[in-house]
């Protein structure tokens, strides 16, 4: 691995550590008034550092998809693949979600995407790390470094295997490792299938984004379908009683 991809892995490690001591450092420097606002604060602040940080490491990194065989998508063609990923990447993860469910009786809820939820309503501006910065580190770390070094190693599976495994397990939602794991090899397909890093980040970002955008803007309309459905189970199961 290049030696400049260990001071990025170790850059993003050092920012996913950095929340409780950078609610500490804000509160000595009297930043927000709440441990709340000093997280908010401090996740918009260390995701830019870091994404400025890594960009820098991947200055000389335009040409690096040629330790893939084969030339990369054209212009067109990629920006026909980053679409199509779009879609791809929200049916696999409805596809996913649905098995979790039905067959693995997952609760299809997330807290990690209600907690973002709530910090975006109490401070919009997260958003542009949740549905922006974020994704765009993700990819970096787990399909162009991750990814790509173990697919140079090994095959396609194996490399999306392991690539999409941490990336499921780093959510700290380990019920939903299916629904990150599909999400892991729908990038890491776009990635190979075009060569291209900024397709599978297009398909990430845009994916995010409409998964916030809904959970915010649609909240209340949802919750009140869930609490429906929640009232269907019950009444289906009380009508199976009697009906035994």
């Amino acid at each position: 691995m290049k030696k400049h991809y260990w001071f990025i892995i170790i850059t993003y490690m050092i920012l996913q550590l950095s929340g409780y001591a950078g609610i500490k450092l804000f509160s000595l420097l009297n930043i927000g008034g709440t441990d709340v606002e000093r997280f908010a604060y401090w996740t918009i602040f260390s995701f830019t550092l870091s994404f400025l940080i890594i960009l820098y490491f991947l200055r000389h990194e335009r040409h690096a998809e040629s330790r893939f065989r084969g030339e990369p998508a054209s212009i067109g063609a990629s920006i026909g693949w980053a679409i199509i990923g779009f879609f791809l990447a929200i049916f696999v993860q409805g596809l996913a979600a649905n098995i979790e469910v039905n067959v693995f009786g997952v609760d299809p809820g997330s807290e990690n995407t209600q907690r973002i939820v709530n910090l975006i309503e109490l401070f919009p501006l997260v958003m542009l790390v949740t549905s922006i910065i974020g994704p765009i580190l993700e990819e970096i770390i787990f399909r162009k470094i991750l990814f790509g070094v173990l697919y140079t190693r090994t095959n396609f599976f194996i490399a999306a295997l392991i690539s999409s495994l941490i990336f499921s397990l780093l959510h700290g939602e380990p019920q939903h490792v299916l629904l990150y794991g599909a999400m892991g090899f729908t990038f890491a397909f776009l990635y190979v299938k075009t060569k291209r890093i900024l397709v599978p980040i297009f398909a990430h970002v845009s994916m995010n984004t409409m998964v916030v955008i809904i959970q915010t803007v649609f909240r209340e309309d949802i919750e009140r379908i869930m609490q429906q459905m929640e009232q269907l189970e019950q009444m289906q199961v009380i009508i199976g009683g009697f009906l035994k």
